[in-house]
């Protein structure tokens, strides 16, 4: 399952990139059938019951000019009635007949979808493509905000400055534990302006959702209740403004996983993670641990790479075209070589390697480790540490291990009940526990 990393807090710095689009006034402005919105419209108040327009108009994200032709054609068809009446125009509420109840069933079976009204594939384009994230730029500035008090070399900083501003993807690679998972989750620190994500869009009158709150997370204040009906709104409440996306995902990735997801029983889909990624950033870690073969994982995105749009099927056969807006970077601890051809990986505009520090950066990185972890810095402990374990046994200095290390020293210490201390025994005791020994 894909999962998101936590966006940073957009600065007053950071320019808005995509502004959401104006409400609907009509109908035809929706982009959606008028059929299509009167039997969203029925399945609304047979699930929730009795609505007044105002509450219609918030569930729904539409505005009452959209809203008023519909409801007057089922007053017609004699689908609805007023069930309740108001000098107010938005308290008049509005219930099923028998008829509408017997019709809403029918509509239940095609599709069980009855949340915010989509946003036509047309739409969705257009408004990714003004907020492309072509659109942002990366400088040397924000690069050292993103990564301040992390330890990194200069070299690596100007590669992932570069790839950031170029827009293609990224392959980071290197040997277990050289920290490049830490260095990719902390490019959302390079994200900047907000975008517009639609809860659902609509394709050949199949509705496939969007929006993920666990992966957008709204600018402030678009995550409070609001109604459609507030003029103080100057977008179509069908969309959401967010921070642009950040979405992750390793080892547990599969090939279908990358398709429209098909609920069978509520007869609509979840978009996949590279849809719900769009104009943000899309986290492939541990490439090569999936069950998949690499190169079949590889070989997914060479057309999305190519081109900047992907393709996707829905149950009944029909294809359609989506942007593909996405910086992706794969993260691996395999050489590229057995991981995919030179032809793919000429496709991949920067491949950034990730290797083991310098002594220095070692020492410099076990001093933040004791800072966090209030354990007293000892320079003679980190030269045992690093004379008699890295040293004599040949084990190169990756980022991971004073924090593995220096984290059982502390375990310890609690377990003991005594203040955590960098001594020789601690540290030989962490250093036995830490890696494995041969047996026969």
């Amino acid at each position: 399952m894909a999962t998101v990393s936590p966006a940073r807090p957009q600065t007053k710095t950071d320019s808005v990139t995509g502004a959401a689009p104006r409400p609907a006034r009509t109908v035809d402005e929706t982009g959606l059938s008028f059929l299509f919105l009167v039997e969203l419209l029925t399945k609304t108040l047979f699930l929730r019951g009795q609505l007044s327009l105002a509450e219609l108009s918030d569930h729904l994200k539409l505005s009452v000019g959209v809203l008023e032709p519909l409801l007057a054609f089922m007053r017609t068809e004699r689908l609805c009635e007023v069930s309740r009446s108001s000098e107010t125009e938005t308290a008049t509420a509005y219930n099923l007949t028998e008829l509408g109840r017997l019709r809403a069933e029918d509509f239940l079976q095609k599709s069980q979808y009855a949340g915010a009204a989509p946003v036509s594939l047309q739409s969705y384009i257009d408004q990714v493509r003004e907020q492309s994230i072509a659109n942002m730029t990366v400088t040397r500035e924000k690069i050292a905000q993103a990564f301040d008090g992390i330890i990194i070399k200069e070299q690596i900083l100007r590669q992932f400055g570069g790839a950031m501003n170029s827009g293609r993807a990224i392959f980071v690679y290197g040997p277990a534990g050289s920290g490049k998972t830490f260095i990719s989750e902390h490019l959302v620190g390079l994200l900047s302006g907000d975008v517009a994500i639609p809860h659902a869009i609509v394709v050949d009158n199949e509705v496939i959702q969007v929006f993920d709150p666990l992966i957008h997370l709204p600018v402030a204040g678009e995550d409070l209740p609001a109604s459609a009906l507030d003029r103080r709104r100057a977008h179509d409440m069908r969309w959401v403004v967010c921070h642009r996306p950040v979405v992750r995902t390793g080892g547990e990735l599969t090939l279908s996983m990358l398709d429209l997801d098909f609920d069978a029983s509520a007869r609509f889909y979840q978009a996949p993670p590279q849809v719900k990624a769009n104009n943000g950033l899309l986290i492939i870690d541990d490439l090569g641990r999936q069950l998949a073969p690499a190169m079949s994982v590889m070989n997914r995105w060479i057309v999305p790479l190519d081109r900047r749009v992907d393709y996707l099927a829905l149950h009944t056969g029909k294809k359609f075209m989506i942007p593909f807006d996405v910086i992706i970077v794969f993260s691996s601890n395999m050489p590229p070589k057995e991981l995919a051809d030179e032809a793919f990986l000429r496709r991949l505009g920067y491949k950034i390697f990730v290797g083991q520090l310098d002594e220095d950066e070692y020492r410099a990185i076990a001093a933040q480790v004791c800072k966090e972890f209030s354990i007293p810095y000892s320079e003679s402990g980190v030269d045992h540490l690093l004379r008699e374990h890295h040293y004599k046994e040949g084990r190169p200095l990756f980022a991971c291990i004073p924090r593995d290390i220096f984290g059982q020293v502390r375990d310890l210490a609690r377990y003991e009940g005594v203040a955590p201390e960098l001594t020789p025994e601690l540290l030989d005791w962490a250093w036995g526990n830490y890696y494995a020994r041969d047996f026969k």
